[in-house]
């Protein structure tokens, strides 16, 4: 089994709330598959996991991506692909402020505008409500060391 590197985002706006996308696979391996996550992809070739957040954000939302964005952890685990194959994910995640500016779906693949259904600015408290399907599952973990890590000085 190959291992997939990946850069994860938890971007929080103003309001301390979480941006996550809906992904709906209509087609393929993962047909029927409805869950929320953060925005985020693969790392490519000769691209390093901060590379790789800057690349990501920028092409799923159209926002900056600073250069010094903390990593907040990683994890790894098995995957299935929307064309069936299995993978080793390995996951880092990157906190990021975001401003004002509104999301743009420009830089999105056709298979991005085939899958991710909507965008939401999720506050903390629904992150954890029940029958909602978010990864990852410790989101409420991860949405508090972003917003940890993101505070101004005090």
């Amino acid at each position: 089994m190959r291992e997939r590197p990946a850069a994860r985002l938890l971007v929080l706006d103003g309001d301390d709330r979480l941006l996550l996308f809906r992904f709906a696979f209509r087609t393929g391996a993962l047909a029927g598959e409805v869950y929320w996550a953060t925005p985020g992809g693969g790392v490519e070739p000769g691209e390093s996991f901060a590379e790789a957040a800057v690349r990501e954000l920028r092409e799923e939302t159209g926002l900056p991506c600073p250069a010094t964005a903390p990593m907040l952890g990683e994890r790894r685990f098995a995957m299935r692909m929307p064309d069936g194959e299995w993978v080793r994910a390995r996951e880092r995640f990157f906190a990021v402020r975001a401003g004002s500016d509104p999301l743009s779906r420009d830089g999105w693949t056709p298979h991005e505008v085939e899958v991710l259904a909507e965008h939401r600015w999720w506050p903390r408290a629904e992150l954890a409500a029940p029958g909602v399907q978010i990864y990852p599952e410790d989101i409420v973990a991860f949405y508090d060391a972003a917003r940890d890590a993101l505070k101004g000085p005090a």
